[in-house]
């Protein structure tokens, strides 16, 4: 993973510095909230229902074991001895107090994190696959372009003051698994015909009030010109893009207000004034980066070891999670494992310290000493030889991280909802506590099959429920907590927006929907066709009748 020079430190340090005297300014009355709003924002400091919450940055999701140790000090500490991983690879700390923050920072610092841009009108977090440089699939590696990016936009004077927040993802795979065309800006792997490396590049994607898939500008640009490219799409959207109505200000509104094709010429015009020069990328920077991200010493490790082919024959649970939380990675007898935070009765995403100290010993013992957080809110080793999968599995079934559900019914993605956040419309973990709870037979998801639930507390959408194959969404109603459902939602190679199917439904009835749901799947399914096929051959209309019965009769 990277790792800082003199001057990254120097720069992190300094903000740690500014920050305390900017929090101890605004405490002894010399700076208003207003005037502090920005500062502590741009900072990942939030004022949430119950207490402030401090959003800290994992770059493009990648955590060494000394980093984990630190979020799990930082928990225990100050904290209430546990972290929240978010959808973009975050983690957040629920209830810290507002003046110890610089003091948390400060011991960011000295593992080589911060918080610096996880909030505020500027580019936010670089995100990327989770698998990135050991999936089986992979064109190139992400990592070294999303640490040239982030460089590039960190305290960029340029992008501080941007319309609206904005959001990068890069994928290196054939598979999608960084929900790119969900973007600001999306990149994806490309070789073209002479097979030079680059990029397809999306635009205008996003979730929110206002949904929209990403559209592609640029089948293929040269690897060499990503920051040029950027670059420009950034000025365009700071030259046009809406500050008068924070509705209205994403880039996404921009794309649809000049047309895809008008908005691409303005983005052409602007790169051509810097293509070839500029901020083009020298050979020399990309091999210093990917440097950075070598591979481990595997080893001669055989995915035919018998430590690993007895207990898979003779141990139906560990099977069952090696089917579901082990995928195949690019290197002969090794796996990537993802660990699960999805154990019913805890809040998907939650990690005690306890689960975080020990996933750091984990990292150290079984994957070369890293951890990646996906956006789907798990944990992943992602170098695990298969002949130690075994012990591995053994110690994280007593620690809660073993749950066998991984892109299953009960994997579910959600937000914190009103539990937490003073913008939610509604609660979200105890609608996903009652799912979980619905559904917690392992015989019965693995019978079903892959599905993928989201759940946002309200249209911010920080749960990814228009994504998902079933989504649920918070409502207000009449200052009632309602949840209004979806269908048909998916990101990756087909990615597309789900569709409402009616009416909402209060929080006691969203388990019998989602039962009533699966039941019309199983009825209407083929011989092993997913829930996502099944409901794109048959439709709506059955899933709608099933949930409503008469009523949807009478509409029609």
């Amino acid at each position: 993973m990277y790792r800082y020079n003199e001057t990254d430190q120097r720069l992190v340090d300094d903000r740690v510095r500014q920050f305390r005297d900017q929090m101890q300014r605004h405490l002894a009355g010399k700076l208003n909230e207003d005037e502090f709003r920005p500062l502590r924002l741009q900072n990942g400091l939030y004022l949430q229902r119950h207490a402030p919450m401090l959003r800290v940055a994992i770059p493009y999701g990648t955590l060494s074991s000394q980093q984990m140790r630190t979020l799990a000090h930082i928990a225990r500490t100050w904290d209430r001895g546990y972290g929240h991983f978010t959808t973009r690879s975050n983690i957040q700390f629920n209830w810290v107090r507002f003046a110890e923050v610089p003091d948390i920072l400060a011991l960011l610092a000295t593992a080589q994190m911060h918080a610096i841009q996880t909030s505020g009108n500027c580019i936010r977090n670089i995100t990327t696959d989770q698998f990135a440089g050991v999936a089986h699939d992979e064109i190139l590696d992400p990592r070294p372009y999303c640490e040239i990016v982030r460089q590039w936009s960190a305290l960029a004077p340029e992008f501080q003051f941007l319309p609206r927040k904005f959001k990068i993802a890069i994928a290196g795979g054939e598979e999608d698994r960084a929900a790119v065309r969900f973007h600001d800006i999306g990149a994806r792997a490309r070789l073209n015909e002479r097979g030079e490396a680059g990029f397809e590049i999306h635009v205008g994607g996003g979730l929110g009030r206002t949904p929209m898939v990403g559209h592609c500008i640029m089948p293929f640009l040269p690897r060499a010109e990503l920051l040029n490219y950027f670059e420009a799409i950034l000025r365009v959207y700071n030259r046009h893009g809406r500050r008068d109505n924070k509705y209205k200000a994403r880039i996404k509104i921009l794309v649809k207000d000049l047309t895809v094709e008008g908005f691409a010429n303005e983005v052409d015009t602007e790169w051509q004034h810097s293509r070839g020069s500029g901020q083009r990328i020298p050979e020399s920077t990309f091999k210093r980066m990917e440097a950075f991200f070598a591979p481990p010493m595997y080893g001669d490790v055989r995915a035919t070891d018998a430590a690993f082919v007895a207990p898979l024959a003779e141990n139906r649970p560990f099977a069952r999670w090696v089917e579901r939380n082990v995928a195949p990675h690019r290197h002969p007898g090794h796996g990537i494992v993802t660990l699960s935070l999805k154990r019913t009765g805890v809040p998907p995403g939650d990690a005690t310290a306890d689960q975080m100290d020990l996933v750091a010993d984990l990292a150290d013992r079984f994957s070369a000493g890293e951890i990646r957080v996906s956006h789907e809110q798990n944990l992943i080793l992602p170098n695990v030889p298969l002949r130690e999968l075994y012990p591995l599995w053994e110690i994280i079934r007593t620690q809660g991280l073993a749950t066998p559900n991984i892109g299953l019914l009960t994997d579910v993605v959600c937000c914190p909802g009103g539990d937490f956040c003073s913008l939610a419309n509604a609660k979200s973990l105890p609608v996903a506590a009652a799912i979980q709870a619905r559904f917690d037979d392992l015989d019965y998801l693995f019978d079903l099959g892959p599905v993928e639930l989201n759940i946002s507390g309200c249209v911010n959408a920080c749960g990814h429920h228009h994504i998902g194959h079933i989504g649920i969404l918070g409502v207000d109603k009449n200052n009632e907590e309602w949840y209004q459902v979806t269908l048909g939602g998916s990101e990756g190679t087909r990615s597309q927006l789900g569709k409402v199917i009616g009416p909402s439904f209060a929080a006691s009835d969203i388990p019998d929907v989602i039962e009533q749901l699966m039941q019309t799947y199983v009825r209407e399914r083929h011989p092993e066709e997913p829930f996502i096929d099944t409901l794109e051959r048959i439709g709506l209309d059955p899933f709608k009748h099933a949930v409503y019965g008469e009523r949807h009769e009478k509409a029609h």
